[in-house]
């Protein structure tokens, strides 16, 4: 199977298949923290509901690496105004604060149609909102 490298950095190594799933490896400072915790945000992004969110298709906890869906290509060009509305609507409707929300963790999926929030290795779980209507599993 070829993997198209995206990311080689010191925090992570990201590359993208041949089926187009992203494989994540986490390295450097609390790299076992900053799995396990995007691990879990992205487990909780899918029992809440969240549908421009990565869905989690393999874990390898002993690795650090998993491997997620796509969100489609990096949006280059979206504001820094237009991000914060992103983010602050995953806080407010499915309970998710990123803690690094920055243009750089959003991306454009074609697939969806839609912006889409990426690398929740800094994020915060909150309770679930008022109101959030959990889906049929």
């Amino acid at each position: 199977m070829a993997i198209e490298p995206l990311k080689d950095g010191i925090r992570s190594n990201v590359r993208i298949d041949f089926y187009g799933n992203v494989h994540k490896r986490l390295r450097g400072t609390d790299a076992d923290k900053r799995y396990a915790q995007e691990v879990a945000v992205l487990k909780v992004l899918e029992e809440r509901g969240c549908p421009y969110v990565p869905r989690l298709l393999e874990e390898h906890p002993e690795e650090l690496y998993f491997v997620s869906t796509n969100c489609g290509k990096l949006a280059e060009q979206i504001s820094k105004e237009k991000a914060d509305k992103l983010f602050a609507k995953l806080e407010r409707e499915y309970g998710v604060r990123h803690l690094d929300a920055e243009p750089r963790n959003i991306t454009y999926s074609t697939k969806l149609g839609s912006f889409c929030i990426i690398d929740f290795e800094l994020a915060e779980i909150l309770p679930p909102p008022a109101g959030l209507t959990m889906p049929d599993v």
